[in-house]
């Protein structure tokens, strides 16, 4: 499974790296998560470069897609460049596609929210609002194939949705609770899977 996380110039780095860094905790051949930028080099919104993995055209072919935050998320959705690309690439009758944060303003801006709910974080809240779309007072919410988490620490239900419905939940679980805190593993994992269960 190739697994494309979109990162734009001022990306937040919790959405991105704990992505990245969760599905690449699942051990399946030809399973890979990539950071996939339009540039070789971006910018964290706090002056983290990091060099691409991957171009923004391998989402095209990628299985899976998140669509990750940043500060500079209404200035892309806004760039006919950028949403020229990216539209088409997102496709959830063949892709799972999920968005943190912002991202679902780029999802909204795509039209593959229409009827769907997302969430988001609270700033971009009323802009998702704008764009027609009800904004959901939760941290995770997926319809079909489409998924979208609201407030960085909830990226890790973004990342184990996307584990769960690729692989197993049962793997899910596993990678939840390798990196849930000491001495809390077991309220952790169970949090989160309360959070994904419903979507699975």
């Amino acid at each position: 499974m190739r697994i494309a996380i979109l990162t734009f110039d001022g990306f937040n780095e919790l959405d991105s790296f704990i992505a990245a860094a969760m599905l690449n905790r699942v051990r399946r051949p030809g399973w890979k998560a990539e950071i996939v930028s339009p540039a070789l080099v971006v910018a964290s919104m706090n002056g983290v470069r990091v060099e691409r993995q991957q171009p923004l055209s391998f989402a095209h072919d990628a299985d899976a897609v998140i669509v990750g935050s940043g500060v500079r998320t209404r200035e892309i959705v806004a760039d006919p460049a950028a949403m020229g690309e990216l539209r088409g690439a997102l496709d959830p009758s063949r892709q799972l596609v999920g968005a943190q944060c912002s991202g679902a303003l780029i999802l909204a801006t795509l039209g593959l929210l229409d009827g769907v709910p997302a969430c988001t974080d609270t700033v971009t809240k009323p802009w998702v609002a704008e764009a027609g779309i009800r904004v959901l007072e939760q941290p995770f919410h997926a319809a079909g194939n489409i998924a979208t988490a609201g407030g960085c620490l909830a990226s890790h239900y973004l990342a184990a949705w996307l584990i769960a419905r690729m692989a197993s939940r049962i793997e899910a679980e596993t990678v939840l609770h390798y990196v849930a805190p000491v001495g809390e593993k077991d309220d952790y994992v169970a949090r989160a899977l309360a959070a994904i269960d419903p979507y699975l």
